[in-house]
């Protein structure tokens, strides 16, 4: 037996070398170089492409099977630019592995890899000719053994791959991309370096990646493990810059088993946007799933936000998630969030359980708390504390999410219920009842004084968020003060459906009176529409000026009717945009920057004069009625009436509201009174034109004395000429009276000396 055994393995000894002779024999004498212009030919015909082969192509067949190639290129389709190329490629398989249905591969090598694929405008690829199957049916393949593979190494260098999409612009590319592996086998640890340079314009991309692990797996078993796996990408995406993002962990996967674990997971993110700075930090232990089954211990995150407002820092805990695919629970779920500013320092904390069924969709925080903490100097004690409570609960499968929350919030006390459904299309339903609410004490000046004004062009603003609202709801506030303007019994109720955003009713008591309105915003036209619709009462005008505009030139208490549309992306198109009607009634107030009358007895003759407004001075008004027709961004005045005891004032003119400027003239007659506001009255009827102008910013008042003069002499004349009138009159007048005198004693005497005549006749 062991003869026969003995002359086999010589036989099979001979074989494999005789075999082994002659491949060699074909290695050294066969050069397939001399075959190039029949393979070049093969691919113009078949491909219509140009091959170029402008490297050696050597084979060789023992000890490995394998090729090199050097310097090859391909064409577009039709043309002589290149479309591919590689600078060398070399595979060698091991041969006696072969035979046993084993491949070996002692080496993969691809270096200056180049390709470009462009999708043009007519929906073509300069890759479909490529990739057009053959018209032939295909021969069904039968079933056979599985191969068993083994890779030595596996090296990528210095390659190039390019996507450009010509009906959207878009372009992608990946450069400098490098794979460098140890052996690749079943149950051998191999080392897997991988790095590469990833450019896009939509979106706009430009990060450097790199990866490195150890990769373990069993194909038999289909189990795979990553080992010390360390990925970080470097660069800018989208308006982030200095990005870096590092991922580490171990992870192993049992498909067979369904079995999941990942441990040591760290996550990191840093990046400048603008100029604000952000930090993540993410450490799991050990997470993992078990068929079903998945438990997860430790969870905690950590972020950080430096911007201009302040610093914000975040924290997110759980201690544990047990469950599995599909209920869980999480037995305490906390958020901590510090905001830190110049002149203020928030403290917030919400905490609550969740409980999960993951195949109805359905979650619910049963006890949700929230406590807030905030210290200032300008808060009331410097410190505030207060804690909301309630509840939420979702369930996606019908896309819905309700909340009903009650407590303290800062130095308020809040009830609140909210309802959001249909997240295709969200619908927002709520209620908010907040008591009273100082909004200033949470605005930082120091943040506000160092915005710089530039004189960057105006931007519009984009109401394009509007058209998918669905929201109906109301909000009442006791008592609010925000942007330094107070109120109370705050009340409005808003209807948002298609882009169209109705207020109705905004109803406030305000500054000892009271405002109502309703209020609409189109937002479904190019161009958005505004309506305003409100009505003032009784309200003290000066300081709700001084108070909304830090406007003070003008108070009084009445009525302010506004009935104004107009429409526009831009504010400047917004004011230009103006339509509509302003009315004003105003009582005991005053108009401040010039006394009518003290100016007027100052100015005394000899020409005119200008001179600018004077916080200091005002003209007392006892009635203020006025006017306005507000056409295209200008209000048009023509009946401006201002009564007091010291001046009559009548007016006209234009409020440039888009420009910001005015123009008007004012025409002011001075009581006729011993003594009147401001001082001796020696100008007392005279009535003087005033000329106010220029922007609101710095306005301008001019008194045409002259004119007044002029007037005065007028009246005058016109008051002799009357005079001269009555006195001619009144001679006339009484000339014609003693005629007619003289007349009826004529008459009466010659009545009588008749009768006397008559009489003598009859005797």
């Amino acid at each position: 037996m062991n003869k026969y055994l003995k002359y086999g393995l010589y036989s099979v000894g001979g074989f494999v070398a005789i075999f082994a002779a002659v491949l060699t024999y074909i290695a050294l004498t066969f050069d397939p170089n001399t075959y190039k212009p029949q393979i070049i030919q093969a691919v113009k015909e078949s491909k219509q492409r140009t091959l170029k082969l402008d490297g050696d192509i050597k084979l060789f067949f023992f000890p490995s099977i394998g090729a090199r190639l050097g310097q090859v290129a391909l064409s577009e389709f039709k043309s002589e630019n290149e479309f591919a190329s590689i600078g060398e490629a070399r595979v060698s398989l091991a041969f006696l592995p072969l035979l046993a249905n084993q491949v070996v591969v002692d080496e993969v090598l691809l270096s200056g890899v180049k390709a470009n694929v462009i999708k043009y405008k007519d929906g073509t690829s300069n890759l479909d000719d490529l990739l057009t199957k053959s018209s032939e049916a295909e021969k069904p393949k039968e079933p056979s053994a599985p191969i068993k593979f083994d890779i030595a190494s596996v090296r990528i260098d210095d390659t190039e791959f390019s996507y450009l999409d010509e009906m959207s612009g878009a372009q992608y590319s990946i450069k400098k991309l490098k794979l460098n592996t140890g052996r690749i086998a079943n149950g051998v640890a191999s080392k897997i370096e991988f790095a590469a340079q990833i450019i896009a314009n939509q979106p706009k991309v430009d990060i450097a990646t790199q990866l490195k692990t150890t990769l373990t797996f069993d194909l038999e078993k289909s189990i795979y493990q990553l080992q010390d796996l360390d990925v970080q990408v470097n660069g800018a995406v989208l308006d982030i810059t200095d990005l870096a993002v590092k991922l580490g962990l171990d992870a192993n996967a049992n498909l067979s088993e369904e079995i999941y674990s990942a441990k040591k997971l760290a996550f990191t993110a840093s990046g400048m946007k603008g100029k604000e700075r952000f930090e993540a930090k993410l450490d799991v232990p050990a997470l993992g799933m078990v068929k079903n089954d998945i438990s997860v211990d430790g969870v905690a995150l950590k972020a950080q936000l430096d911007a201009a407002f302040g610093k914000v820092v975040a924290a997110l805990t759980l201690p544990s998630v047990k469950g599995d695919m599909e209920k869980f629970k999480l037995s305490d779920l906390t958020i901590n969030l510090d905001v830190t500013q110049p002149e203020q320092a928030f403290k917030v904390k919400l905490s609550t359980p969740i409980a999960a069924n993951l195949k109805t969709q359905q979650f619910n925080l049963s006890d949700l708390v929230i406590s807030v903490n905030a210290t200032g100097d300008k808060l009331p004690g410097k410190t505030i504390s207060s804690e909301l409570k309630g509840s939420v609960q979702a369930d996606l499968g019908r896309q819905s999410i309700q909340a009903n929350l009650a407590g303290g919030l800062l130095q308020s006390q809040i009830k609140a219920k909210l309802g959001f459904t249909n997240f295709a299309k969200p619908a927002i339903r709520y209620d908010l009842e907040i008591d009273q609410f100082d909004a200033d004490l949470y605005i930082p000046k120091s943040a506000e004084e160092k915005v710089e004004k530039t004189a960057e062009p105006e931007q519009p603003f984009d109401l394009s968020a509007l058209k998918p609202l669905n929201i109906e709801g109301s909000l009442r506030v006791g008592a609010l003060k925000a942007a330094n303007v107070r109120v109370k019994q705050l009340r409005v109720d808003v209807k948002a459906k298609d882009g169209i955003v109705k207020v109705a009713p905004f109803s406030a008591n305000l500054y000892n009176g009271s405002v109502i309105s309703d209020i609409a915003v189109d937002a479904s036209k190019a161009q958005p529409a505004f309506t305003v619709n409100a009505k003032l009462n009784g309200i003290e005008i000066g300081p709700l000026l001084q108070d909304a505009l830090q406007m003070d030139f003008v108070n009084g208490k009445g009525s302010v009717g506004i009935n104004i549309t107009t429409q526009g992306d831009r504010v400047s198109l917004l004011k230009k945009g103006l339509n509509g009607t302003l009315n004003v009634n105003l009582a005991d107030g005053a108009v401040k920057g010039i006394n009518l009358a003290k100016s007027a007895r100052d100015l005394g003759k000899g020409g005119d004069k200008t001179q600018v407004a004077d916080k200091t001075e005002q003209t007392d008004f006892s009635e203020l009625k006025a006017t306005f027709k507000i056409i295209n961004g200008v209000a048009h005045n023509e009946d401006l009436s201002m009564k007091s005891p010291f001046v009559r004032v009548g007016g006209k003119g234009v409020i440039n509201v888009g420009n910001d400027s005015l123009d008007y003239l004012v025409k002011a007659t001075l009581a006729r009174t011993a003594e009147g506001q401001g001082g001796k009255d020696n100008v007392g009827g005279l009535t003087i034109p005033v000329r106010l102008s220029g922007p609101f910013t710095d306005l301008k008042f001019k008194l045409d004395f002259g004119a007044a003069v002029s007037e005065q002499a007028k009246q005058q004349v016109d008051a002799a000429k009357q005079k001269v009138t009555a006195a001619t009159d009144a001679a006339k007048a009484k000339a014609q009276q003693e005629i007619d005198a003289q007349k009826a004693a004529a008459k009466a005497k010659a009545e009588a000396e008749l009768k006397k005549g008559l009489g003598g006749l009859f005797k």
